[in-house]
């Protein structure tokens, strides 16, 4: 089994979780599906941190002036990543303690200052032989409703588009929670801006690009110290972060340092994507990555790292974190109901069942139970409720299963010349070893009818070829 590892000693921002991931080999031509849409380039390079050869992603604007959407003169503290900003546009100069946590250095002068009051001073230019400005404070700022559409309009596949809404939610729902407002109300400042998007969408992206069968985390790192936004200083980890750690599977640690070092918008790729382990695991590693961010923090290598590999095992099944989800229902249609599996799983839902049942008064009804990601459950809980009109759904709280690996091939099966493709689903241990083949019905029902023979006979030949061909393959993920 792939697994896909975040070592989370010095936390995570955004740009940090692309940089690695890029570094430990995904390939950076994905990042295509977001530069086709918004007007931005991710720009790759490479710096060493306390000896540490690592790369860094900066994403820039390419059809803006440095005025940002107005080009006026603007300030405003920003609660939705912890960062503060004054622009001054007329000479680019900026006071602003970066809520990328990480001090990611950017394109003008810096007076930095972070959680404890230490300066950090950098000078940078942004001679890059073009007029494209650091997307990071500029552009415009979305409602969480338009940065939905944006994303889908991407053209993205189902799963990337699923999880990169997912994580936008999981930002929406913190921010709603803090500020007491729906999430329809919400309006994103930088989470909503064309680099959060950007670096959001663009993790999913590489992350399916490697295509893990696990992602998990070691313990975030908060940092420590304070940041100043628009209601006061607030202590690290900023309020948004508290609150998406709450949703997530994963733990918080404080320190090594006295800085922001976990952002909401890492907090909330990490949330929705990683669950939560103690330790690193063991792995028959295969390779590694390392994402920079801007401080220097020595002597702690300021450095988000990746490890991939095999998981390997000893046959167990694999340990999956989830929430179930339940209600009672004695009004439901069975339009409804036989649509709940197609509607809930868009939403998030890994596995729904609907189950007769008796209700007060002996009244028929059902009970439905869903299966989802810890992260997942608020929207899986809403799409549930709009979809039956239940007034109230019960969490049974954040669980697990233990599963197999899944891997579906293509077989071929051949009747009087004619060659008919029936796929079948292969399950198996960590180990690789194969205890389960079994045939997918609706392509097994249309083969049948095409054959002129029972839906039985070309699930036992589909079962018996794929299984013939077991010797000559590796099972394993």
């Amino acid at each position: 089994m792939s697994i896909l590892a975040f070592d989370g000693r010095m936390g995570a921002s955004g740009d940090m979780i692309l940089a690695a991931l890029l570094d430990a080999g995904a390939d950076p031509d994905v990042l295509e599906s977001v530069t086709d849409v918004l007007e931005v380039e991710y720009r790759i390079d490479e710096t060493v941190k306390c000896g540490i050869s690592s790369t860094t992603v900066d994403v820039y604007l390419t059809d803006r002036d440095d005025g940002g959407p107005d080009g006026h003169e603007h300030g405003h503290a920003d609660e939705h990543d912890g960062r503060k900003h004054s622009h001054e546009h007329a000479d680019h100069a900026h006071d602003h303690a970066d809520g990328d946590g990480h001090g990611h250095e950017r394109e003008h002068a810096h007076d930095h200052a972070d959680g404890n009051g230490h300066g950090h001073d950098h000078e940078h230019t942004h001679d890059h032989g073009d007029d494209h400005v650091h997307a990071e404070g500029h552009g415009p700022h979305r409602s969480y409703l338009e940065v939905r559409e944006i994303v889908e309009n991407m053209s993205l596949e189902p799963a990337i588009e699923r999880d990169a809404l997912a994580i936008f939610e999981l930002l929406g729902e913190a921010e709603a929670s803090v500020h007491g407002e729906p999430l329809e109300e919400i309006h994103f400042h930088e989470v909503g801006a064309d680099d959060a998007i950007a670096d959001i969408v663009g993790a999913v992206l590489l992350c399916h690009d490697l295509g893990p069968d696990e992602i998990v985390t070691t313990p975030l790192a908060t940092g420590g110290g304070s940041v100043s936004m628009s209601h006061g200083e607030y202590p690290v980890p900023t309020p948004a972060v508290v609150e998406i750690a709450q949703r997530a599977d994963w733990s918080l640690r404080g320190g090594p340092v006295e800085t922001e070092l976990l952002t909401p918008t890492g907090a909330a790729i990490l949330g929705h994507l990683a669950d939560g382990v103690a330790s690193l695991p063991s792995l028959d590693l295969e390779t590694s990555g390392y994402g920079a961010g801007g401080y220097d923090l020595d002597p702690h290598p300021n450095v988000l790292r990746v490890l991939v590999g095999d998981g390997g095992g000893r046959g167990e099944l694999v340990k999956d974190d989830i929430a179930v989800l339940e209600t009672n229902l004695d009004d439901a249609t069975p339009e409804v109901l036989g649509g709940l599996h197609e509607t809930l799983s868009d939403a998030g839902a890994r596995d729904v069942s609907i189950l007769p049942a008796t209700m007060k008064k002996s009244r028929p009804g059902h009970l439905v139970k869903v299966i989802c990601k810890p992260a997942d459950r608020e929207r899986v809980a809403r799409a549930l409720a709009e979809e039956t009109g239940t007034l109230g759904v019960r969490d049974a709280g954040a669980t697990h299963r233990w599963i197999a690996n899944r891997a579906f091939e293509t077989v071929e099966l051949e009747v009087e010349g004619e060659t008919y493709e029936v796929t079948v689903k292969i399950a198996s241990d960590v180990d690789g070893e194969v205890y389960d083949v079994s045939t997918e019905y609706d392509d097994a029902r249309a083969v049948a009818a095409e054959m002129g023979v029972s839906i039985r006979e070309v699930i036992h030949r589909a079962e018996t070829a794929a299984r013939a061909s077991l010797p000559n393959r590796d099972s394993r993920r």
